[in-house]
């Protein structure tokens, strides 16, 4: 909305343009009446409904027009236009005015908000207007343009803002309308205003134009400047048009110029278009005089003209006015009854007059959801009410812009006569209920049941056909029975019926299986509880046998309830099985039911179990089922065991045992037991059974192992074994060895007694025969499995070559020092039994020294305390037979070895002493390993080692004392350490304090001249522009060479851009805050006495801010990354 102005703290709107009063002799002259004024929206308001007629018929862009609208102050209103766009390639052009000339569109914001939207359906655009939290001077003419392209389109309607509602007493039609006309001419104040605002500042044009009532803010401007024009005098017209001209509509309207030369041509132009002479405009010449006569003045004639002479014009704006609309015929008051419909008529005095409709006061808007509806035919308007109600009762006015008319309408009831009232209904259960009556009005109605309001749903219809009313319900319901009421609106009669729900007796066995079985344990109370329905609730009798149960207090008794009936058995017994009937009884009907009891129980306990075979920890035992299982199917046993001088059992399975045998294990061997049974049912668990006879758990041994054949003979065979793994308590008491020949199955015992030995000769076998052989562990429990041997034995000797074995260690020489043990044991095979022959050296051993012993299956060396003559290569001859074996065996027995032979003094210089010696006689019987040299000051004789570990026979000792006297010693070394004595040097060596006199060697000059070279070359480089840059190489050259910076083959001299360093050879080219000009190719130049040298890279710049574009443009990461992080550090706040 425009914004308000301040004037002594009241708000007031915005001016809009007004056409500006014309002086009394323009009057006469164009012979129409004195002009008016008209506030903001008023007078155009007819205007722009005659230009929306006429263009109408022009162009059809609107779909829907705004309407004129009402609203209080503070609320809010909404204007709709829609355009459709089937035709149209773009959006259409749209615009809001308020009055003639005020563009809303710069004026939107907190009390106005302008929105569009597209339906692509429909393809309609519709366009909205939002007056938020009206005020009082928002009211007003309104106008809604649209264009497009050479297509256009306006529609005016207008807006009210009430203070309060209520009725509309003395209505003033020009006031509806919002048409004010303002006091004539001659009632103007005596202040001229154009003079006033002729010589006023512009900056008071506003507060001018309020004071004095003049709204349009455009027109008194175009006025004020053509008032200013008037002075310059005009070389075409001696009489200009006057600024103004208004008219009736359909009235004539004359303009009227003078010419200064009558010679000149003029033409006439509206909105910019020519006019030609027709009817409508007729043109006269009269002297000087050029009129124009415009006849029949419509709505759409009021816009500018002007008139142009040479190159001169003058302009003028026509104003129609629409005369107002009278009532010629009134409204009559009117009786109807309710549901009739109701047409009001009045005529007003022109055609498709806009004519305004009131209900007490309040405007009527007609729309396709009002009851509510319009017509107008020529003259005549009618409003029509379809359906009227009581509420349609009141006071209806009609309004024109000239005049208003009034009625009453008074809506009756008509007298309702019941012609077919509701029935009482009795129905069975899941029946239909229809309750149905008949009244003489066609009006709707309540149903209500027990007084409360009845909703419809799926099951429950309420049917209105007419004069017919219906209430329909599926499936009845215990909960349908009840009083039922019909009212018919607006009359105070009332229809009732009582609706009765029976149903015939039902006995609900859902909760019992399929034969109706209720199983009960003894001992339990039984409550059998049966639901039970019907309407009324039936009687029921239970009877066992033909004889009732009564309702009491007896140890089987029957209870009835409305919706169950219930069998009580307090303490459930064995008898107490069988059939029970119950029958139920109302009107309705009857029901009828058996069920059956039974009673179960424990099992009774079973008979003592049997023991048939024990073993070493287990045993198998089995028993016989119970006599009676209880009246449940026997489901498993538990079986529990205890030791026989123990009164604790001890259960041995958790889950039921469902066979009559088990195996019970994990017992000790040698230990008495008893076992017991428990049998088991659904109900629980059976007293124990009597225990079994008392049973001991012994076993045999395992079978023995390793049988194998140790000798065989041309008449024996010895075999031999290994003890059983396994035992037991029962001990063994010993083997049985039994054989049986090739092809026979007859085993034959060898031993007539048990043998403790795992060894046995089984005599007396013919040779060459083949036999099988087995062996036994026998104890307390028997004999074991048999061990076999896997294949015959042939009793005949067999030779076996022999062989030596001789161990991996003694393949290579068996080392031992002095004094030590050697015990060498070397196993060897061959049979029979072979003979065995030890040498030393070639030589018979003497036995004295060294000890030999042999056994079937090895021989042993063994010395108590080796001394070195005991080395030598022993050599071993196993012999069988024509078969014969032989291993070697090298021992070495080593000792520390003797000292050198003699250590001498070389020679003595300066603080050194020469040394040399010859190896020991006595190495020890191991190879001499290294030296160690010792030196003592003759004065002390306190020895220092002074090398260890030396390997050559000549060392030089230096770093003596000045002045001292020196004896030396050196101890032999091998792999059993230092020789226990050392050998001595018999001189002396003593070390002069005035020693030798020393030449300085003399040495020639060294030329360290070197001509420049570059130890580190320059490389290419990227910068960032913006940020230094450093070139970096390292020089060599003596003398120092001269350095010098080149860019493209120029040197760089005084240029404050760049700073050269130098620093201990490594050369340093600093370029500040590069640019891409700075890029190119560097030299660095070195030049001394003995030659020059160059080198060069290149240098680019890019530039950028980015990451990324640093990163396309070729910039190495590292470089983009240093300077990304110099960045940041410079301007921490930016990133």
């Amino acid at each position: 909305m425009p914004e308000p102005t301040k004037k002594e703290e009241n708000e007031v709107p915005a001016p809009a343009p007004a056409p500006p009063p014309e002086e009394p002799n323009k009057e006469k002259e164009a012979g129409t009446a004195p002009p008016k004024e008209w506030s903001l929206g008023e007078s155009p308001a007819t205007e722009e409904q005659d230009k929306q007629n006429a263009n109408s018929q022009l162009s059809t862009l609107f779909v829907e027009k705004p309407q004129t609208g009402t609203v209080k102050v503070g609320e809010n209103i909404t204007f709709i236009a829609k355009v459709k766009a089937e035709d149209l390639l773009r959006k259409p052009t749209v615009k809001w005015f308020k009055g003639k000339w005020m563009d809303l569109a710069s004026k939107a914001g907190k009390h106005l908000q302008l929105k569009e939207t597209f339906e692509r359906q429909t393809r309609v655009y519709t366009f909205e207007m939002h007056i938020i939290k009206a005020k009082e001077n928002y009211a007003g003419n309104y106008r809604c343009e649209v264009t497009y392209k050479d297509k256009f389109d306006s529609c005016s309607f207008d807006l009210e803002v009430h203070e309060s509602t209520g009725t509309t007493p003395n209505i003033d039609i020009r006031s509806a309308f919002k048409r004010r006309e303002v006091k004539q001419q001659e009632e103007e104040p005596e202040i001229d205003v154009w003079e006033l605002l002729k010589n006023a500042n512009p900056n008071e044009y506003e507060k001018i134009a309020f004071q004095y009532g003049i709204t349009d803010l455009r027109g008194m401007l175009k006025r004020l400047k053509r008032m200013r024009r008037v002075e310059k005098k005009s070389a075409a017209f001696a009489k200009i048009l006057d600024p103004a001209y208004q008219v009736d509509k359909g009235g004539r309207v004359r303009f009227v110029v003078e010419l200064a030369d009558p010679k000149l041509e003029v033409k006439w132009y509206k909105n910019g278009q020519e006019i030609r002479p027709s009817t409508k405009y007729i043109f006269e010449h009269k002297g000087c005089e050029r009129i124009m006569f415009i006849n029949n003045c419509s709505l759409t004639d009021d816009s500018e003209y002007y008139v142009t002479a040479g190159d001169e014009k003058c302009s003028t704006e026509l104003f129609v006015r629409e005369p107002p609309i009278m009532v010629t015929k009134q409204l009559e008051d009117t009786n109807a009854y309710c549901g009739e419909k109701v047409e009001l008529e009045c005529e007003v005095s022109e055609d498709d007059a806009n004519v305004k409709w009131f209900k007490n006061g309040e405007e009527i808007i007609p729309g396709p959801k009002s009851r509510y509806k319009v017509k107008v035919e020529g003259k005549k308007h009618t409003l029509i009410i379809e359906g009227a109600t009581k509420a349609d009762s009141a006071e209806y006015s009609v309004m024109t812009t000239g005049g208003q008319s009034s009625a009453k309408l008074s809506v009756d009831l008509r007298p309702l006569k019941v012609l077919t009232p509701l029935t009482d209904q009795t129905v069975k259960l899941g029946k239909e209920i229809c309750l149905k009556c008949e009244i003489s009005e066609n009006i709707s109605g309540k149903w209500t049941k027990n007084g409360l309001p009845i909703q419809e749903g799926d099951r429950l219809k309420v049917v209105h056909k007419g004069r017919i009313h219906k209430l329909v319900i599926d499936s009845a319901l215990i909960e349908d029975e009840g009083d039922y009421v019909f009212t018919p609106d607006a009359y105070s009669v009332t229809l009732p019926a009582k609706v009765r729900v029976i149903d015939p007796p039902k006995i609900i066995l859902d909760g019992l299986d399929a034969d109706n079985t209720v199983t009960v344990i003894a001992g339990n109370k039984l409550r059998l509880e049966i639901p039970i329905s019907g309407e009324p609730p039936p009687k029921a009798i239970w009877s066992r046998a033909d004889k009732a149960i009564m309702e009491g207090s007896g140890r089987i008794r029957a209870e009835s309830y409305p919706d169950s009936s219930s069998l009580i058995i307090d303490v459930a017994e064995r008898e107490d099985s069988g059939v029970y009937n119950i029958n139920l009884k109302n009107e309705a009907g009857e029901a009828h039911a058996s069920i059956k009891i039974k009673v179960v129980d424990i099992p009774d306990p079973p008979v003592a179990p049997n023991v048939t075979d024990v073993g070493d920890d287990w045993c198998i035992m089995n028993w016989e089922p119970p006599a009676y299982d209880g009246g449940s199917p026997i489901l498993g046993y538990f079986i529990e065991r205890k030791k026989k001088q123990s009164s604790r059992w001890m259960r041995l399975n958790f889950d039921l045992c469902k066979e009559t045998t088990f195996e019970p294990k994990k017992m000790i061997e040698g230990v008495a037991y008893e076992v017991r049974i428990f049998a088991v049912n659904a109900i629980g668990i059976s007293k124990p059974s009597m225990p079994s006879k008392p049973f001991v758990p012994l076993a045999v041994t395992s079978p023995p192992t390793l049988l194998a054949v140790d000798s065989v003979t041309d008449t024996t065979v010895t075999m031999k074994w290994r003890p059983p793994d396994q035992i037991g308590a029962a001990g063994l008491d010993g083997y049985v060895l039994e054989y049986c020949f090739e092809g026979t199955e007859d085993w034959i015992v060898a031993n007539t007694d048990l043998i403790d030995k795992t060894k046995f000769t089984i005599t007396g076998l013919p040779t060459d025969a083949k036999i099988f052989v087995r062996v036994k562990a026998v104890n307390a429990a028997g004999a074991s499995e048999p061990k076999y041997y896997s294949q015959p034995i042939l009793v005949k000797e067999i030779v076996e070559p022999p062989k030596i074995r001789v161990p991996r260690h003694l393949k290579q020489t068996y080392i031992r020092r002095v004094g030590e043990a050697v015990n060498l044991v070397i196993p060897y095979q061959g049979k029979p039994r072979p003979e065995l022959t030890w040498k030393k050296d070639g030589a018979e051993i003497d036995k004295n020294q060294i000890n030999i012993r042999n056994s079937e299956t090895d021989t042993i060396i063994f010395i108590r305390k080796a001394e070195r003559s005991h080395s030598g290569k022993y050599d071993l001859q196993v012999k069988v037979e024509k078969f014969v074996e032989s291993a070697s065996i090298d021992i070495q027995i080593v000792d520390r070895p003797g000292p050198p032979q003699a250590v001498k003094i070389e020679d003595v210089w300066g603080e050194n002493v020469a040394l040399s010696w010859t190896p020991p006689k006595d190495d020890g019987n191991a190879a001499i390993t290294g030296y160690t040299i010792q030196k003592a000051d003759k004065k002390s004789m306190e020895w220092f080692t002074v090398i260890e570990h030396y390997h050559r026979t000549s060392a030089t000792i230096t770093e003596l004392v000045i002045g001292n006297e020196y004896y030396f010693r050196v101890f032999a070394e091998n792999m059993c350490g230092l020789s226990e004595d050392a050998t001595m040097t018999k001189e002396s060596a003593v070390i002069a304090k005035d020693g030798k006199v020393y030449k300085n060697p003399v040495y020639e000059d060294f030329d360290f001249t070197e001509a420049p070279m570059f130890t580190q070359p320059l490389v290419n480089t990227y910068a960032v522009a913006g940020y230094n840059a450093t070139l970096n190489c390292s020089v060599r050259g003596n003398p120092k060479p001269k350095i010098t910076w080149m860019k493209n083959k120029v040197v760089i001299v005084d240029d404050p851009r760049y700073r050269m360093f130098s620093n201990q050879g490594v050369c340093t080219l600093e370029i500040r805050k590069p640019s891409p000009y700075d890029g190119g190719t560097y030299c660095c130049k070195a030049v001394n006495d003995l030659g020059t040298v160059e080198i060069e890279c290149k240098l680019e710049v890019k530039g950028g801010l980015s990451f990324c574009r640093l990163l396309l443009q070729g910039v190495p990461p590292n470089i983009i990354d240093s300077y990304l992080r110099d960045l940041q550090s410079s301007n921490p706040e930016e990133y």
